[in-house]
């Protein structure tokens, strides 16, 4: 292990440490209709239904965020554990979610899946393989791909090794020789696609470097990095528990943007959120009688008229809330 791979592996089990102090007192709620039930949730074949002449834009799609991470403790942990080797997506996409979030490290001009500087068991090559086997069971789908580089090389996070390609020849390469990476499709300059033209592919959304700039000519042409932020919500400064209502706050507002906005437009909002402060689990499903990001999702989309959510990415959702999402497209 290099030096600087030893610094930030300390920096990041202090920092766990850390937050266990300061997260107050009192464990995340129990499993609900809205937290960490997500195999309560079974549409396997939603999209299967819909027209093909549909925008993508217009669909209202359950989405994971960090969709892989399940190691390195509570601070790092964003999902439900239903297996390594990216066996947890395969729960996921039974259950209904169809926009993905992955983060990786270069190694040897491929990619791990990392969260920080942890590795959560998985390549990207078994995200290829298990969105492969999915969607040939279910053709009638596809799957929206966010595609992020993890490392920076800063302390907290991790450090790419041994690789001389940068993140879009490396997706290239799985394009082009992985077994399963025909499947993928990069849309750049053809507009927004209709679901009928994606039907059984892996849509790549979006591929950023580990500073968050788009690549060009990479994802979905509607995105830039000039006009990210207007589309995308992803304000994932939690600082405590306290500003928990703030983050949902964030996540309503985003739903009336976009339901204010042409169906042709894709918005994507992230309920996720996290610090030192306020650990994922505990943004998403509360604690100690505060209520979390997916209780209030859960209850305005229950309770009032929100025709379009566009992609949400969710931290441990429940069974209830892809249930609710999905019915938007009725």
């Amino acid at each position: 292990m290099t030096t600087a791979s030893t610094t930030a592996r300390i920096a990041v089990t202090f920092a766990a440490a850390l937050a266990v102090t300061l997260v107050p007192a009192g464990t995340a709620q129990a499993a609900t209709a809205y937290c960490e039930t997500l195999t309560d949730a079974s549409h396997p074949d939603w999209m299967g239904g819909l027209p093909d002449d549909t925008s993508l834009a217009a669909l209202s799609i359950p989405g994971t965020h960090d969709t892989l991470s399940l190691h390195g403790g509570d601070i790092t942990q964003t999902q439900e554990d239903h297996g390594d080797s990216a066996e947890t997506l395969t729960a996921q996409l039974d259950a209904g979610v169809r926009a993905i979030d992955i983060r990786v490290r270069k190694v040897d001009d491929l990619f791990t899946i990392h969260h920080g500087t942890f590795y959560q068991n998985a390549n990207f090559a078994d995200v290829l393989a298990k969105a492969d086997g999915f969607l040939a069971a279910h053709p009638g789908e596809a799957i929206v791909l966010r595609l992020k580089a993890e490392c920076t090389g800063d302390i907290g996070s991790c450090t790419d090794e041994n690789s001389s390609k940068d993140t879009a020849e490396i997706l290239d390469w799985y394009r082009d020789n992985d077994p399963n990476g025909g499947r993928l499709l990069n849309p750049a300059d053809d507009g927004m696609p209709d679901l009928g033209s994606v039907r059984g592919k892996i849509v790549l959304g979006s591929l950023q470097e580990a500073q968050g700039g788009l690549v060009d000519g990479y994802g979905l042409s509607q995105f830039t990095n000039d006009n990210w932020g207007e589309y995308v919500q992803d304000e994932y400064q939690v600082p405590t528990i306290g500003d928990i209502e703030t983050k949902w706050n964030h996540v309503r507002d985003h739903w009336d943007k976009t339901n204010g906005a042409d169906s042709g437009e894709m918005f994507w909002n992230f309920s996720s959120g996290s610090s030192l402060g306020a650990n994922p689990k505990t943004v998403a499903c509360g604690t100690g009688g505060i209520r979390g990001v997916n209780d209030h999702a859960l209850e305005h989309l229950a309770g009032n008229d929100v025709p379009r959510t566009g992609v949400v990415l969710m931290d441990f959702p429940g069974g209830e809330l892809i249930d609710q999402i999905i019915a938007r497209n009725s």
